[in-house]
């Protein structure tokens, strides 16, 4: 059961002296300020549709919409889940992930996700992050998402992986499958992006609530109905490439949240269904945080997504790279 709400409100008088965050653990006096900020922080409180800061004073006629996601367990527990490790030493793990894993713990996934299998996987070779002995999160990928994604097994791999996704000096490219023919050989998108207006758990590229988002994308091959590309991003929005490509009008094949009407007709017109968006985190690289050694991994094409392109492109020449 999903047990996230939403929540509207309406400011009947302006607050000059009294911060949005003070005035929203006053409305829900069960729940403390520090929870209320980091609500804010994750964009999940909106003012006219607008995401705001922490120290926004409300004015009379400000329409305030709350997002509370599901609560998940204080502490994940470990699950024996066999793993494809591309690479490991006593800092991090770099893991080739599957599609339909969910990375971690959270609405309706107490149990199986990536960081309940590398918490089996790693056993007392993890430090405590946080003061707890788990997997840092440092990126994520959608649950039907396959391929790269790196974890830090200790509080100084955390702290440098985490500073380079945020200074993007990260490398990511991404392999997909977009509904329709994709003009030209190459382009950029910088769209920004984010939460649906209406729709908070969807993203969205109009709004006023949206944050810079940069995606490049070249193009491998093309058949009558889909495309088959790499993709590049330069920043780390959720969702990016699924909503970057749903603007241009190529939704990703198999996405039924972004593109549900463009992949009826795709089944319609191909008799192909996807399991699941096809989508794969080809490439990653970093600078090891602490050998400052910079690495890449590069994770296969998954079953799922190879049987697509021989489908859909059938006996047509497929360029790689």
């Amino acid at each position: 059961m999903d047990n996230s709400r939403n929540v509207d409100l309406e400011i009947t008088e302006s607050l000059p002296l009294l911060r949005i965050d003070t005035y929203l653990s006053n409305e829900f006096p069960g729940i403390s300020r520090a929870i209320i900020q980091r609500l804010i922080r994750q964009e999940n409180v909106l003012v006219n549709q607008t995401v705001v800061k922490p120290n926004y004073r409300p004015h009379k006629g400000d329409k305030i919409s709350i997002y509370f996601p599901e609560p998940v367990p204080a502490e994940p527990v470990p699950n024996n889940i066999p793993l494809d490790i591309l690479f490991e030493d006593s800092d991090l793990v770099v893991v080739n992930k599957a599609a339909g894993m969910v990375v971690h713990p959270g609405a309706g996934h107490d149990n199986n996700t990536l960081v309940n299998a590398l918490l089996h996987h790693c056993g007392t070779d993890l430090s405590g992050i946080g003061g707890v002995a788990r997997p840092g999160i440092v990126h994520r990928l959608d649950k039907d998402t396959s391929g790269c994604i790196v974890m830090a097994k200790n509080d100084t791999a955390h702290a440098g992986l985490s500073s380079q996704f945020a200074d993007r000096t990260t490398f990511k490219t991404y392999r997909l499958i977009a509904c329709g023919v994709v003009p030209g050989k190459s382009g950029r998108i910088d769209v920004s992006i984010g939460r649906h207006p209406t729709h908070r758990k969807r993203m969205a590229t109009e709004g006023k609530s949206g944050r810079q988002a940069l995606t490049e994308y070249l193009i491998h091959s093309k058949s009558k109905h889909v495309t088959y590309l790499s993709s590049r991003i330069y920043t780390g929005r959720t969702h990016q490439i699924r909503v970057h490509f749903k603007h241009l009008g190529y939704p990703l094949v198999g996405d039924l949240v972004y593109g549900k009407r463009k992949n009826q007709v795709l089944k319609e017109m191909t008799n192909y269904s996807a399991p699941r968006q096809l989508l794969h985190s080809y490439k990653l690289g970093f600078t090891h945080p602490v050998s400052s050694e910079r690495l890449y991994f590069q994770a296969a094409l998954p079953q799922d997504f190879e049987n697509a392109l021989k489908l859909l492109f059938k006996d047509q020449q497929i360029e790689q790279e």
